[in-house]
């Protein structure tokens, strides 16, 4: 490895929860790719094979190291665990369903304007190659959504058109399911909101990132597989409850105290409504 590729060096980070069926895909992807040198897996209590997966690549490379949760903290500290750990000076958090390719960093790092403070998503495609919308992402407004259906329409999409012609191309917000930033950034705005159990800390960490006066931005030619959802079917009424309770969360934190306390509770019994309906949806993914 070359003083280059040190400065590089990469730190991947994947948490994982009953995901057995793509954690050894991803490993072996992860431990391949080009600038890894740090791997970190933590596990918030699996019960599946999970741990023996990651046991035996943990044996097999210097590189992968694991932490076993003895509960489930939430995505967000388990991500924080990782990155602590690691000493790399970048880090990327993996998803363990997302599947990487040999030179999937090193293309996204090269990307980067040198001096750029930046974090960095890539163009994820389900299994089909469908692209997925949440790879580049406006801002939630609660408000604006919330008056659409007032008025019968249907709320405004967070996702954000795809532009081809740009490689790098801006946005607001980025998927969770693959994040690389560097290390320096993920120290100043103090990692993911430990507040958050599940679902919109990619939101969160996007706009405090933003805030801090780093880019968002998606590699729109570096392509990633992701194979949605693996993690979730296990628990549907779990995961529903707690993307509502994080939708709440990042309301409060970023959006009410712009809004009148009328609006907040409407707000509030509009994510309190969706609820039901959420899990019911997933139920019958689920089965």
């Amino acid at each position: 490895m070359t003083d280059r590729d040190d400065a590089a060096g990469i730190a991947a980070v994947v948490v994982t929860y009953e995901s057995a069926s793509t954690i050894e895909q991803c490993l072996q992807r992860l431990r391949a790719a080009h600038g890894v040198v740090e791997i970190r897996v933590v596990d918030n209590q699996s019960s599946d094979d999970t741990l023996d997966v990651v046991q035996r690549h943990a044996i097999a490379d210097a590189r992968v190291r694991f932490i076993a949760n003895p509960d489930n903290p939430g995505f967000g500290v388990a991500c924080n665990q990782g990155g602590i750990t690691a000493s790399a000076p970048w880090l990327a958090f993996v998803n363990p369903d997302c599947l990487v390719e040999v030179d999937t960093f090193t293309r996204m790092q090269a990307l980067i304007p040198a001096g750029t403070r930046m974090l960095l998503g890539a163009d994820l495609v389900d299994e089909q190659g469908v692209r997925d919308g949440a790879a580049r992402r406006h801002d939630p407004d609660f408000a604006a959504m919330l008056a659409a259906v007032l008025r019968g329409r249907s709320p405004p999409s967070l996702d954000v058109p795809i532009d081809d012609a740009q490689s790098l191309q801006p946005v607001e917000a980025i998927s969770g399911a693959l994040m690389l930033m560097p290390r320096a950034l993920f120290q100043h705005i103090g990692g993911f909101d430990e507040g958050y159990r599940l679902h919109a800390e990619d939101l969160d960490l996007c706009r405090r990132a933003r805030a801090a006066g780093a880019q968002i931005a998606v590699a729109n030619a570096v392509r990633v597989l992701h194979v949605r959802g693996v993690s979730s079917r296990s628990r549907p009424l779990f995961v529903e409850w707690h993307k509502h309770r994080g939708l709440w969360r990042y309301f409060r934190k970023f959006e009410a105290p712009q809004r009148s306390i009328g609006q907040q509770v409407l707000v509030m019994l509009a994510i309190m409504a969706r609820f039901p309906l959420a899990w019911w949806r997933a139920r019958r993914r689920c089965r």
